[in-house]
């Protein structure tokens, strides 16, 4: 046993300084591994993290529930933080590669809570503080806490989008008003409710007339799927049916999401008229999981309900193509699925 326990942690230290660099990759750097995940509860152990750690993405996307902040008190929200902060799990990533991040309910404050939340400004400020965000980024300048990056050179450009669903989300209507929970949203049918909030939208548009082969769109609630109830995209159908026309007006190619929240991992595939198909990698949780998963005719192969991260992984070759895989806590992959580049084109 000692053995192994040794073997174990000599490869964490080589991988904790190959990511040393990998951490300070600039913006020609060329992206072969993205990994990804939500959900993760600061008082919990998140060993998982090392399982990311050996897959060597260059970059990690926290997407949303980074923390379980839910209180009225910024303090409270600014404690946790710190809590996962000190957890080595989550030092040795952040040694390791890259890390972005952009938030859900919990983290911003509060289950469920969308542009009414009281704490919205206090809680911006501290998640830019604990993400590290430099004073020069274009993330202090504005209202919430959107943002887009590009890495590598001309031909293997890659965009990711970090969309913020809470700041200018309208609150979502609720079956025969029982309140909050699983299961328990309609679709807002009203033209004028919006998810993202004119100015983002505006924003969006702006990054999707940028050069990229490959487009990452980080988003907290899910895209792809079938509707279920669950806070996502298809609760302001109107706002998801925009995301598509947008994608149309502008020929935007090499598209996919990415996405968390719901406490199990699965790669959906939307299929809409005039555009390829828009895939949607769900991971969640890195420590959270529910007891069922919903259906879901939009699923490529099955969902994975325990703990879990996602990995995509690029391939530059003459025919490049790209492998999304869903992982669990011990690295071994649960669901997969291989797409060429070309087949996210007009």
């Amino acid at each position: 046993m000692k053995f192994y326990y040794y073997s174990f942690i000599l490869t964490i230290l080589i991988l904790s300084i190959k990511g040393q660099i990998l951490a300070q990759i600039s913006d020609t750097s060329i992206l072969e591994n993205i990994a990804f995940g939500s959900c993760s509860h600061q008082d919990k152990k998140q060993k998982i993290l090392y399982s990311v750690i050996e897959q060597s993405p260059d970059i990690f996307v926290y997407l949303g529930d980074n923390i379980y902040g839910d209180s009225r008190y910024i303090n409270v929200i600014k404690e946790k933080y710190t809590k996962l902060g000190s957890k080595k799990e989550f030092q040795s990533l952040k040694n390791a590669c890259k890390v972005l991040a952009t938030w859900d309910d919990h983290d911003y404050g509060w289950n469920d809570a969308g542009r009414h939340y009281s704490l919205k400004t206090e809680s911006r400020e501290a998640f830019l503080n604990f993400w590290e965000e430099p004073k020069s980024s274009e993330r202090w300048t504005h209202k919430g806490i959107y943002h887009s990056k590009i890495y590598g050179p001309i031909g293997k450009r890659v965009q990711i989008i970090l969309l913020d669903t809470r700041t200018f989300r309208d609150n979502l209507i609720w079956e025969n008003n029982s309140g909050p929970g699983k299961n328990a949203y309609v679709p807002n049918q009203n033209p004028d409710s919006t998810f993202l909030g004119n100015l983002q939208w505006e924003w969006l548009e702006q990054q999707f007339q940028k050069e990229a082969e490959i487009r990452i769109v980080a988003s907290s609630n899910q895209f792809s799927h079938e509707y279920n109830g669950h806070e996502s995209w298809t609760n302001v159908p109107h706002e998801r049916k925009k995301m598509l026309e947008l994608i149309k007006k502008h020929k935007v190619e090499g598209l996919l999401f990415i996405s968390g929240d719901v406490h199990y991992g699965e790669i959906s595939k939307l299929e809409t008229e005039g555009l390829y198909p828009i895939y949607d990698i769900t991971s969640s949780g890195l420590t959270q999981r529910w007891h069922n998963t919903s259906p879901n005719k939009n699923r490529i192969g099955k969902a994975v309900r325990k703990n879990n991260f996602g990995l995509l992984q690029f391939d530059w070759g003459e025919n490049p193509f790209i492998r999304m895989k869903i992982l669990n806590k011990k690295g071994k992959v649960k669901s997969a699925n291989v797409i060429m580049l070309s087949d996210l084109t007009f």
